[in-house]
């Protein structure tokens, strides 16, 4: 009888069992895991018949003898008997041996499926599971959580009971800076956790999302501190509790005892970015060399589309970041003008693009509405946004009309073009909240659509121009439009109107579909919302930005405005009117320095201009004097010398102004100067982002 091995059966992986057979085909020779394969002591099948082996199939057994009696190999598939009754099936192989007297005449290779309730045992499967098709599947997300989830989903149930990802805290947070694994300290976030043993308790101590430093003296700091694969064949009780101590964390001394650990590094291009830490429970085969030697393969795997998906969060997070600061965080507008937006990248991925939208409060309660399309995708359009949407904020500030503030961005975009070519289309509309009036130009844009208060709509027609930074072409030119009060004004990008499966018309007229006759009492976000509608399923869909504005005059109880003629007595005039106004508004307050502005402007106007003057006050978020003339000439603020009989009035107005400007106008140009007003609400009534650019992106 061969000698007894001493490796403990329970440890075994293996699912073969060898017997040795005389010429009789008794059995003389027994694998010593015969228990972990058919269920029977190796001591009880020596001196047995080969037949014993199985029950009713006695003649396929003969027949394998009588192959080896004749000196050839055979193979059958029989039913054997196992453990507790049990039959399995089983391919039996029989191979003639050589031997002297009554030894070994052949040798019977009994190998068993292994059963659903063993796992871990055989090493080919579990590389399968491994390696063969989950890596493919979870390395085409870049989302670095569902990433981290997928890969300890297939860990957990073929190679441990117990599995947890844990990656470097720096490497997930964008914004902090890379730090050194190796010193035993590193901050560590657990992306996920998963156990199929059943047991609450792992979650609940050990819970996904935590940021955590491993204490040292403990196998997970052992395994970041030299980057290499540490194998805990069994955690005692005692080793538990102190792990348990030194962590200060009670349960973990009941979830490691008698558990059987391997933590195997995440190692992409030479730097560490992680571990997986595997657990089998007590009842289940302890990890072996050759486990860790499958385990460290996933890992190495594992850690290359760990890396690539942190890559791509990270340059996604830039690149939102980026876009985020581009766009406007809050739009303004005039209190009678209520706006609403949506942008929508055309990438996935990136979420980058170069359209915008911007809606800016003017003074003298007017509102500047624009939307733009730079051409191409992706940060170096988003770049090129980014400066065109800068400027022509500069631009609608110093209160250029529409079309000369195009045309100085049209200048723009051909000296970019120098560097890189780039082009693009913009619609620049400002609405004046006094007048009712609605100026737009448009290079190269589609056209606006007004809905009336009647519910009918129509595409504005704007003198064509080409888009900015092509050359040649018309001039860009603007058009003003009477708008009556409560209607919509709508402007948009082509991505909205226009698809690869979808012709512009067909956009064109599914956006005056949405607007329709019930539109103009519908509230703002159910039309904003509504302009999205089906485009989200369109995975080749262009940049979209969608600016709506309900337009409405300002009440006339909160504007009042009168002829002066070119006269010193204008002045003294002027303050009576001013008193007598604000008074009625209640804002006796302001009497004394909206006053001393209105002569100061009035004066300025006399001296430089000619003709009658007008004297304007609004009332809106805050109080505008406006003194219109029919000089040209924009005024300059300058300080005076000490001999100098004037030239301080306007020293006076921008110290007494929270701001001051000028514009020119068809007839001259306007002067104007606005004062907060005491307890007066001054944001604009848009919801409030919870963070910069929440709207944007819906």
């Amino acid at each position: 009888m061969a000698r007894k091995g001493n490796a403990p059966p329970a440890d075994s992986a293996s699912r073969t069992l060898v017997l040795g057979i005389n010429d009789s085909g008794k059995i003389v020779q027994c694998g010593q895991n015969a228990t972990s394969v058919i269920g029977s002591e190796p001591e009880s099948l020596i001196g047995l018949h080969a037949t014993a082996l199985v029950e009713e199939e006695k003649e396929k057994v003969e027949s394998l003898l009588d192959a080896i009696r004749a000196g050839q190999d055979r193979t059958a598939v029989l039913t054997v008997k196992g453990e507790n009754g049990t039959v399995n099936e089983a391919v039996v192989t029989a191979q003639p041996m050589v031997a002297e007297g009554e030894g070994v005449a052949a040798l019977l290779h009994i190998r068993v499926a292994l059963p659903p309730t063993a796992p871990f045992q055989d090493p080919a499967h579990m590389r399968r599971a491994l390696l063969d098709d989950p890596l493919t599947r979870f390395g085409n997300s870049l989302d670095l959580d569902q990433t981290a989830r997928g890969l300890i989903d297939v860990i957990a149930p073929h190679f441990c009971n117990v599995a947890e990802l844990l990656v470097l805290e720096s490497l997930v947070a964008a914004d902090e800076v890379h730090g050194d694994a190796t010193n035993g300290s590193a901050v560590l976030r657990r992306l996920a956790l998963t156990a199929d043993d059943g047991n609450p308790a792992w979650p609940s101590t050990l819970p996904a999302g935590e940021v955590l430093v491993y204490p040292a003296g403990t196998p997970y700091s052992e395994c970041l501190e030299a980057a290499t694969p540490v194998h805990v064949q069994q955690v005692d009780a005692d080793a538990a509790a102190k792990i348990a101590e030194i962590w200060r964390r009670g349960p973990v001394a009941d979830l490691l005892t008698d558990v059987s650990m391997v933590l195997l590094p995440l190692i992409a291009n030479k730097t560490l970015l992680g571990l997986i830490v595997c657990t089998r429970v007590p009842g289940f085969r302890r990890f072996d060399a050759y486990d860790i030697e499958i385990g460290m393969e996933f890992a190495a795997r594992a850690a290359i589309v760990i890396d690539n998906a942190r890559l791509f969060s990270r340059e996604r997070a830039t690149a939102l970041a980026l876009q985020r600061s581009l766009l406007p965080n809050r739009l303004s507008a005039p209190s009678s003008v209520e706006v609403r937006h949506r942008y929508l990248p055309g990438s996935k991925l990136i979420e980058v693009g170069g359209d915008w939208y911007e809606s800016l409060a003017l003074p003298g309660a007017r509102a500047a509405l624009i939307v733009g399309d730079v051409a191409g995708h992706g940060v170096r359009a988003a770049v090129t946004m980014g400066r065109l949407r800068t400027a022509l904020h500069t631009l609608a500030n110093l209160e250029l009309p529409p079309a000369e503030a195009l045309h100085v961005m049209h200048e723009l975009m051909v000296e970019l073009g120098e560097q890189e070519p780039h082009f693009a289309t913009c619609v620049y509309a400002v609405y004046d909240a006094t007048t009712g009036t609605l100026e737009i130009a448009s290079a190269g844009h589609l056209p606006p659509l007004l809905v009336h208060p009647d519910g009918s709509n129509e595409l504005l027609e704007v003198p064509p121009a080409p888009p900015l930074g092509v050359a040649g072409g018309a001039a860009i030119e603007s058009r003003e439009f009477t708008v009556e009060d409560g209607s919509l004004f709508v402007i948009y990008t082509d991505g909205l109107v226009e698809s690869r499966g979808r012709d512009i018309d067909d956009g064109l007229a599914r956006l005056r579909g949405i607007f329709g006759p019930d539109s103009p009492s519908q509230p703002m976000e159910d039309l904003a919302k509504a302009t999205l509608d089906g485009v989200y399923g369109d995975h080749h869909r262009d940049d979209i930005a969608v600016l709506i504005a309900r337009l409405r005059r300002l009440d006339e109880n909160r504007r009042v405005s009168w002829t002066l003629p070119a006269d010193p007595a204008a002045v003294r005039r002027a303050r009576g009117l001013v008193r007598t106004q604000l008074a009625e508004w209640q804002l006796d307050d302001l009497s004394y320095s909206t006053e001393l502005l209105a002569s100061e402007m009035i004066t300025n106007a006399l001296n430089y201009a000619t003709g009658p003057i007008e004297l304007r006050l609004l009332l809106e978020r805050t109080l505008f004097c406006e003194v219109l003339d029919r000089s040209a000439a924009l005024p300059r603020l300058r300080h005076a010398a000490d001999d100098d009989e004037n030239g301080r009035g306007l020293v006076i107005v921008s110290q007494m102004a929270h701001r001051w400007g000028s514009r020119r106008t068809a007839a001259g140009k306007v002067v104007w100067c606005e004062q907060m007003v005491p307890g007066m609400e001054h944001a604009e009534e848009v919801p409030t982002a919870a963070w910069p650019g929440e709207f944007h992106h819906r």
